[in-house]
């Protein structure tokens, strides 16, 4: 076995990187890493403590546990959603664009929109696109009961499309295995019977045509059509 070389004598000594000292925020950064690169699953305790060179125990005085990791790291991303300015006559334009943005900014994080589901999030960020969702839609002149449910109606959709959009590019970083997979399920779509299904086959065309982006703008002109049809008219911006 080779052994290291000693270090000649006129060169200054190495010194040990020094670890940087934990805070909530450093936590966060660590995990934003792991999480970009393995996803929600990639992210625990001991993980990230491994990222900061320390121990697990030394992030539990900044950090109660994962779930409390995951729910700052869910308003971290929340905190890159751009929000508009609110302006009455657009509000339609306005809400659909912020939904918009609010996917694309969550699919950049692999699937961290899981933390949205079956839970509420209540970090600043998250609190600030809820907000601005409200306004947008009471400035639309939407009834206040119909704006606090869409807020969670839409937020669902929104949430429940980018995890399905990170699974699929999951999938497709094994891109055979997904190639494999689309041909055998458009191989059984197009088998079905058509006197046992025929609208259903009639149908197929329409129903696997379309892109992601597509088929997910078409949803929210659905739901912003729907409010839309509720709405007075536009109001003037106040509480």
């Amino acid at each position: 076995m080779e052994h290291e070389l000693p270090e000649p004598p006129w060169r200054t000594p190495r010194k040990q990187p020094a670890r940087r000292s934990l805070s909530r925020e450093t936590i966060v950064e660590a995990a934003m890493g792991v999480l970009r690169k393995e996803g929600i699953d990639g992210v625990s305790m001991r993980r990230v403590a491994t990222e900061l060179s320390t121990g697990a125990a030394s992030l539990y005085a900044h950090v109660a546990n994962k779930d409390e990791l995951v729910e700052l790291l869910f308003d971290e991303v929340a905190g890159e959603i751009p929000l508009p300015e609110p302006d009455p006559a657009r509000w339609r334009e306005q809400v659909t664009q912020l939904w918009v943005d609010s996917r694309a900014t969550l699919l950049r994080y692999r699937d961290i929109a899981r933390a949205a589901l079956g839970s509420v999030p209540f970090g600043p960020n998250a609190l600030r696109v809820t907000e601005t969702t409200l306004q947008l839609l009471r400035l639309g002149g939407v009834p206040e009961q119909a704006a606090a449910w869409s807020a969670d109606v839409v937020g669902l959709y929104v949430s429940a499309s980018a995890v399905e959009g990170a699974m699929r590019a999951q999938r497709e970083e094994g891109r055979g295995q997904w190639d494999d997979e689309a041909g055998q399920t458009q191989e059984f779509l197009a088998s079905l019977p058509a006197d046992r299904f025929p609208t259903f086959v009639s149908l197929l065309p329409h129903l696997t045509s379309g892109t992601e982006e597509e088929r997910f703008r078409f949803g929210l002109e659905l739901l912003v059509s729907g409010l839309a049809a509720l709405a007075t008219g536009p109001r003037e911006a106040g509480p």
